[in-house]
């Protein structure tokens, strides 16, 4: 690709699980990180402004820089150069899928200059959904970002069967995802401590088998909370109860428990967003006052981002 090829990108933050739907149920945010990326002669300059600058490696190994290269690889093109400004704005290690964002980011910046320099290289969100799943190993926040609105997300095996029967075990994983719309009187309301919470020690708090009975109540309240999220808010509250992750995180998550019970207890649909420690709460109308007092005072900043439409690319 020749130099001076550029794009804009702004990809919104997101939250999954949703309470019941581990790993399947995801939604858009409206805050957003931008990455502005050009192709030059050689090289490669990266600046990080905002959320995570001190805290992310200034060079190839970022993962905006990985997506953009896996982005262009994947429509078949490569650049000798590239200028990477990146300007976060989606708080880290929160539970609000920066991680997420970055590679769909890339990834949709990647796919910007591909199609910038031959519009028949762009290739379709369900290829982007497949990517950013690789990055993410679920694409429940990453289809969020990609697709907007609220999302159902599913992972399927493309197993080669021997003559025996017996599915090899090694094999690729397929990620796929569905957007939905959600219903217009959603007002999500993000509670968000100043700690910081590692996905990766949050999941290993998790059992590797659950009561039948805890499974069982989880699948129906995820069924649940589609029909609550698109067409019966006032579902809300039983369809984002959850037997199968939050309870075995909470002693890792005080503060985040602590505002999960006080909100359900005043009848307001909250869950953890993702591997915490953010609140996420859905309400109908304007979140109590009180309570936003109450949140800031225990260290907590209180927005209200809206749900977010998919990546946008310029």
């Amino acid at each position: 690709m020749p130099a001076g090829i550029s794009v804009t990108v702004r990809v919104p933050a997101s939250s999954a699980n949703l309470g019941p739907g581990f790993d399947s149920l995801g939604i858009a945010l409206g805050l957003y990180d931008e990455i502005v990326v050009s192709t030059t002669d050689s090289g490669l300059t990266i600046r990080v402004e905002g959320e995570g600058a001190d805290d992310v490696p200034w060079g190839p190994s970022h993962l905006v820089v990985r997506a953009i290269e896996r982005g262009l690889q994947a429509a078949g093109v490569w650049a000798d150069g590239l200028d990477v400004v990146c300007r976060n704005v989606i708080p880290h290690s929160r539970g609000m899928g920066s991680s997420a964002s970055a590679a769909v980011g890339g990834l949709a910046a990647g796919r910007g200059l591909a199609a910038k320099f031959d519009a028949a290289l762009a290739y379709g969100d369900d290829v982007l959904v497949q990517l950013a799943g690789e990055f993410e190993g679920h694409p429940d926040n990453s289809s969020a970002s990609i697709l907007g609105g609220f999302v159902v997300c599913w992972t399927e095996t493309d197993r080669s069967v021997d003559e025996n029967g017996s599915a090899d075990a090694h094999h690729a994983r397929i990620y796929r995802a569905a957007r939905l719309e959600p219903h217009p009187s959603l007002r999500p309301v993000v509670l968000i401590p100043e700690e910081r919470s590692a996905t990766a020690h949050t999941r290993g708090l998790l059992p590797e088998t659950v009561p039948h009975v805890d499974a069982a109540f989880n699948a129906s309240r995820a069924a649940l909370a589609v029909v609550a999220l698109t067409q019966r808010p006032d579902l809300l509250l039983p369809a984002t109860a959850d037997r199968l992750h939050q309870g075995y995180r909470a002693s890792a998550l005080p503060l985040t428990t602590k505002w999960v019970e006080r909100l359900r207890a005043a009848g307001i649909a909250a869950t953890v967003s993702g591997a915490g420690p953010t609140v996420l709460a859905f309400t109908t109308s304007e979140f109590p006052e009180e309570l936003r007092e109450l949140a800031i005072a225990d260290g907590m900043r209180v927005l209200e981002p809206g749900i977010a439409g998919g990546v946008l690319v310029d």
